[in-house]
């Protein structure tokens, strides 16, 4: 038997296919269909600042702050990372390009959590928490020396962060702003990704960039 495709039939595929889209890019429209290298593995180009090393395709932090060139507002990215023992960084977003990025703009904490040298800090200050402003869940972070990959969400005011698979951190930017009002950071909704040094030779790769519309946020 032989079924008549009708154009009843051809909506609905597309509304289905459309229903996919939103369901993987909750509330946003991506901007393209796949994501945007921000590192080659060669050299840094598109980065401006601090003079990282680069070696066989990896990104080693030498010195302090280095930057994108571009600034993002609206965006999914994703990147692998590894951690020296007591290794520090952290990844700025929203910095305007001037002062420290977790009060100009904010850092999302890069560190070894483990290391006896980090047993005091505030929860605030522990790996994939926006710093001295909203804890992240541990004990997702692999040991010092394995590589971790992690996802970072950023829509109009949500800030997601994804560790080897699980959400360790779900924030509100408005809601923080209220909490926070002396953050300069936190009101801001555009700027350069940066990551903030510190010194530590800690070691990025596969670093891309999906960036999203402005709609419903």
């Amino acid at each position: 038997m032989y079924r008549i495709v009708t154009s009843e039939d051809s909506a609905l595929r597309t509304i289905t296919a459309l229903t996919v889209l939103f369901v993987l890019i909750p509330g946003s429209l991506a901007l393209g269909d796949e994501p945007s290298v921000l590192f080659n593995g060669k050299d840094l180009t598109g980065w401006t600042g601090a003079d990282y090393e680069v070696k066989e395709g990896i990104l080693i932090c030498r010195g302090k702050i280095l930057q994108t060139e571009k600034q993002y507002s609206n965006y999914i990215l994703e990147f692998d990372f590894l951690l020296p023992p007591r290794g520090n960084n952290g990844l700025g977003i929203h910095y305007p390009g001037n002062g420290r990025p977790s009060g100009s703009g904010m850092e999302l904490q890069i560190l070894d959590n483990s290391h006896p040298k980090y047993s005091k800090l505030k929860d605030s200050q522990y790996h994939g928490s926006l710093y001295k402003l909203k804890p992240a869940k541990r004990g997702f972070l692999k040991p010092a020396g394995e590589w971790n990959h992690q996802k970072v969400t950023v829509h109009g005011a949500k800030v997601l962060v994804e560790l080897n698979g699980t959400t360790i951190l779900n924030a509100n930017l408005d809601e923080l702003a209220k909490k926070y009002p002396k953050h300069k950071g936190v009101k801001r909704r555009t700027g350069h990704l940066c990551f903030c040094g510190h010194g530590d030779p800690v070691q990025f790769k596969n670093i891309k960039i999906l960036e999203l519309s402005d709609q419903s946020k």
